[in-house]
């Protein structure tokens, strides 16, 4: 068996490698990844990430944003998010946005993941999964950066607060939000722990 069937026999479909996870397995590791990319056998994503493409009925799948994530980042400390979630809030908003969030510890900035828009952005803390509350508190957070009418999803966060638990939003707007949400939701909260914040 050649080094480069070796190589690929160790790919399993549908996970993403990184150039260095595949070092163990080749001495000519670019030379192999030219090979591989040039038979279809790994699919690359960005500089050093490759998919080995899983395989049904309609063709190769891309990566799902966790794998491709969790390979960039090489950490499970993440979530994903997007704008586009704000509406599933009922604040109004109307423009799509074309690019998933990732809230992380490691890195900040734009970046192209297999033909996807992802925003990297680091913070000292977020849930793991989007909660109503995080997602409220987040709105407020990154309206400067919307392309909406301020005004407007601000009075909607108004309203859709006091449909909430207001010791759960409070909480969430402590641990999540920055200095303009937690000035935002004390007004809205007097009578909650973001009184001594």
């Amino acid at each position: 068996m050649s080094a480069l069937e070796n190589l690929k026999g160790q790919l399993k479909q549908g996970k993403v490698y990184r150039r260095a996870d595949l070092e163990q397995w080749s001495s000519a590791v670019d030379r192999h990844l030219k090979q591989l990319v040039a038979d279809g056998a790994l699919v690359k994503l960005s500089g050093g990430l490759y998919l080995s493409p899983k395989t049904t009925s309609f063709g190769s799948a891309p990566a799902d944003d966790e794998t491709l994530v969790r390979a960039f980042l090489k950490d499970d400390r993440f979530m994903l998010t997007s704008p586009n979630l704000y509406n599933s809030l009922g604040l109004g908003t109307t423009q799509l946005y074309n690019e998933t969030v990732v809230y992380n510890h490691k890195r900040h900035g734009a970046f192209k993941l297999g033909g996807r828009n992802f925003r990297f952005a680091m913070k000292p803390y977020f849930p793991s999964k989007p909660t109503q509350e995080f997602l409220l508190v987040d709105a407020v957070n990154n309206l400067p950066q919307m392309a909406e009418n301020a005004d407007l999803v601000l009075k909607q966060i108004s309203k859709k607060a006091t449909q909430m638990d207001s010791s759960k939003l409070a909480k969430a707007a402590l641990e999540y939000g920055g200095v303009r949400a937690r000035k935002f939701f004390a007004k809205l909260l007097p009578d909650t722990i973001l009184r001594y914040a």
